[in-house]
């Protein structure tokens, strides 16, 4: 990825204080150090976290805002809404407010957001939100907008809480590396070292502190942790937890992210059921979980974490079992399933911390039950062509490293991407499974949340679709200069607005 220029002629202003991008920053300025390069800067990729963390409530803005301590979905540039009928939601934008490249907020640019979200013509990993839910906004007036859908969407104020808001000018069908919403912060440098983003004046909510935030990137865990330490940084979002060692300035959360090693389970011989459970099984997963992540790491049967509606706590983990799992891989081998086949690990550098040891521990374990296993760890903008459909063709047996953020309160943000046949990250092909998931999108309450119970353990239990591995426990290094602390959104997003200096 090679990010092109911007807003050159403010450069000079804005890298003052901070050295060869990483000195001692101005009284108002912010150094943030993150795990890996941004693949691009485009907002229909923003629930990634390498995009996300940059742009999210920085430069663009949503309807609404899902606040992370309660899930309560509270408004932002949509001030109030109500439902029409059952596939008809009706928003008021908020009045006064203009883009960055001086458009205004009205409702054909909300008409446009959402247009530009669904366009088929982009990969947006944020539709993925929707499943394949087809939405048609409409602008009533200036100021309202009418989203139908052509199934119920009980939890669309909460979908709208993911929808971000881009100018009307923004190109329609190309993806972007200079991204202008209605954010407190412009784009004003972007290369392959280093991002800036700087306070916009013309902002029509409350002036952060923050004026500028430089950002800077570095895989290893100890080097960002060193570089806060040093004030050659002030914050840095993930560090591993053998690097979390001063209790005055790390801090330990929560972070609302699933990880897994998705199967492809359309090659051989990851189509065997029998093979999928071997590499469940075949993981010490509470002792690496230890190692690898810390004490307080929590083991997942399911990639949302618990507390969100739909996780189904009576879901039991696969028992460590190597023996049993080598008699699988046998059983299945002596019935002529190619388990000599080499499978590739998919993992993605700097993803999270250790997910390098823990795809090399991984991969001893299979080895020892009789798979061949290879990794191949990719940069970010290489690692996503296997993250959407469709995916390469031409690949061989793949396990894929995947970590998902589901901090919305409810499972319809990841059962249907996942796993319905249509789900753009999805291996899985089930009608039974796709019904299920089908229903709960429509269904509210206390039946919504049991029918995604339903739907994980299918997959779990019957399907074998994945090897689900944790709830993350995430871990930050923040200065002394900062008054700021992580919550369950850090891992998807950092607002500037949020930081305070002490």
């Amino acid at each position: 990825m090679t990010f092109s220029l911007k807003r050159g002629s403010a450069i000079a202003a804005l890298v003052v204080g901070a050295g060869s991008f990483g000195g001692a920053a101005l009284a108002q300025d912010v150094t943030i150090v993150l795990p890996e390069q941004p693949a691009n800067l485009e907002p229909c990729r923003s629930i990634r976290s390498d995009i996300g963390r940059v742009i999210n409530m920085n430069i663009t803005e949503t309807l609404t805002i899902i606040q992370p301590d309660t899930g309560e979905v509270t408004p932002h540039l949509a001030t109030e809404w109500e439902q029409v009928d059952d596939t008809t939601w009706r928003f008021k934008i908020r009045e006064g407010v203009e883009f960055q490249d001086g458009a205004p907020l009205n409702a054909e640019a909300v008409v446009n957001s959402i247009n530009r979200l669904m366009n088929p013509d982009l990969t947006c990993d944020s539709r993925s939100k929707f499943g394949d839910v087809e939405l048609t906004p409409e602008a009533v007036d200036e100021y309202t907008v009418e989203i139908k859908s052509d199934i119920p969407m009980p939890i669309m104020p909460t979908l709208a809480g993911t929808i971000q808001v881009v100018s009307p000018n923004m190109p329609f069908d190309e993806e972007v590396n200079d991204p202008v919403g209605t954010g407190p912060y412009t784009l004003a440098e972007a290369d392959n070292e280093h991002i800036v983003l700087q306070r916009d004046d013309g902002y029509w909510g409350d002036e952060p502190a923050v004026e500028t935030a430089t950002y800077l990137w570095r895989n290893e865990s100890a080097i960002r942790a060193a570089m806060v330490e040093t004030g050659e940084a002030d914050l840095t979002p993930t560090i591993a937890v053998q690097d979390a060692t001063n209790p005055e300035t790390d801090f330990a959360y929560l972070n609302s992210e699933s990880t897994r090693m998705r199967i492809d389970m359309s090659i051989p011989p990851l189509d065997d059921e029998r093979v999928r459970r071997a590499l469940n099984m075949a993981i010490d997963w509470d002792g690496m979980g230890e190692a690898l992540f810390g004490p307080d790491v929590l083991r997942a049967t399911q990639m949302v974490v618990p507390g969100v509606r739909g996780h189904n706590s009576d879901i039991e983990p696969y028992t460590y079992d190597p023996e049993q799992a080598k008699a699988l891989i046998e059983e299945a081998k002596a019935d002529g399933v190619p388990v000599d086949t080499e499978i590739t690990l998919i993992g993605r550098n700097g993803f999270f911390p250790n997910s390098s040891e823990s795809l090399e521990a991984m991969q001893a374990l299979w080895s020892e039950i009789g798979l061949n296993i290879a990794i191949e760890e990719l940069e970010a903008n290489d690692w996503v062509r296997y993250l959407d459909k469709p995916f390469p063709e031409g690949r061989g047996p793949t396990l894929f490293q995947q970590q998902h953020d589901n901090n919305t309160g409810d499972a319809g943000f990841t059962v249907p991407v996942m796993y319905h046949s249509e789900g753009q990250y999805s291996t899985v092909a089930n009608e039974e499974l796709d019904q299920i998931i089908e229903e709960a999108m429509a269904a509210t309450g206390d039946e919504r949340g049991e029918l995604f119970q339903q739907a994980f353990a299918k997959v779990y239990e019957d399907i074998v679709g994945d090897v689900t591995m944790y709830h993350m426990i995430g871990y930050v290094r923040v200065g002394d200069r900062l008054d700021w602390k992580p919550d369950l959104k850090t891992n998807s997003e950092i607002r500037l607005a949020d930081i305070k200096f002490n």
